[in-house]
């Protein structure tokens, strides 16, 4: 059995075994690094599932329900996946918020150094290419406006680097090397 998982085994009544596995994650609560702006996005999140998203689909749910037959009833059933997948999103934003340390990296002074929240000027070696990103959570990660997870391959390069230092990416196309050209804490 591996570290993370753990097997509990129910007996019914009928002496067939029930296996029921789940992870220890939600036991050991680790802290999660999100930016001050993505702390609100999450809380904007939150706050439009709670007030949005939850009463229309307990409206969406009587709806279905006053057309009655519910063995046969589509509407209904959508209606239910939809509040199951509206609870779930609930709690997985609403623990992510209580697990996470929130970090206004313009705050931060970290010495000229690439830390999480760190915005990052690179310039490719081999071609001069100039890109930039901010090394942000999971959750608010999104290349197009220049925001790398800190999880990524590219982020966990640069974390601990300066202004100057070079950076090696194993990248699908092999190895790639990044300048550190400029580190700001905006």
């Amino acid at each position: 059995m591996c570290k993370r998982c753990a097997v509990l085994v129910a007996y019914t009544g009928r002496f067939r075994p029930l296996l029921f596995t789940w992870t220890f994650s939600f036991l050991i609560m680790a802290t999660l690094p999100i930016t001050k702006r993505g702390a609100e996005i999450l809380k904007a999140e939150l706050h439009k599932l709670k007030t949005v998203e939850r009463p229309s689909v307990i409206a969406a749910i009587s709806e279905a329900r006053a057309q009655g037959d519910l063995s046969e009833n589509a509407e209904y059933e959508s209606a239910k996946d939809r509040q199951g997948f509206i609870e779930g999103r609930i709690q997985e934003v609403e623990g992510k918020l209580s697990a996470a340390q929130i970090i206004d990296p313009s705050e931060l002074n970290a010495g000229g150094k690439v830390v999480f929240g760190a915005t990052v000027e690179l310039e490719e070696e081999e071609t001069g290419e100039r890109v930039t990103y901010q090394i942000v959570g999971e959750d608010e990660a999104d290349l197009k406006f220049g925001r790398i997870n800190i999880g990524s391959p590219i982020a966990r390069a640069l974390i601990g680097k300066a202004e100057g230092d070079t950076a090696e990416v194993q990248a699908p196309g092999g190895i790639k090397a990044y300048e550190i050209v400029a580190v700001q804490y905006i």
